[in-house]
C-alpha cells in the first residue's frame, strides 16, 4: 500500500518535532504552531515553506487520529523487512560466484 510505504519512509514525529510518546494534545499543539508559521498565507511565494506546510499537514493527518497513529506506529515497527520492497536482492546472501 502506497500510504504505508510513505509511513515507513517518513518520520512524522520528527516532522512535527514531538516525541513518539507525545500525547494527542502535544501533537495538536505542535501541528498548530508549525501550520501557523508555515502557512502559505503567512509566506507568500515561499515554495520551501509551502512544501514544509504540506509535510506538516500530512504528518498531522496521520498522528492526529488515534487509529491511524496506531497503524503508523505498527508499520514503522515492522522495519524494512515488513513487506514494503525495501530489499531488492534475490535469493540467499553469501552464494555469489567468485
Amino acid at each position: 500500500m502506497a500510504a504505508q510505504r510513505e509511513w515507513f519512509e517518513k518520520d512524522y514525529y520528527k516532522t512535527l518535532g514531538v516525541a513518539k510518546e507525545a500525547t494527542a494534545k502535544e501533537i495538536t499543539t505542535a501541528y498548530r504552531k508549525l501550520a501557523k508559521k508555515l502557512h502559505p498565507d503567512a509566506n507568500p511565494g515561499d515554495k520551501a515553506a509551502e512544501e514544509k506546510f504540506k509535510e506538516v499537514s500530512a504528518a498531522y493527518d496521520v498522528l492526529g487520529d488515534a487509529k491511524t497513529r496506531k497503524e503508523y506506529d505498527e508499520v514503522r515497527a515492522m522495519g524494512p523487512a515488513g513487506g514494503f520492497g525495501g530489499y531488492s536482492g534475490g535469493g540467499f546472501g553469501g552464494f555469489g560466484g567468485g
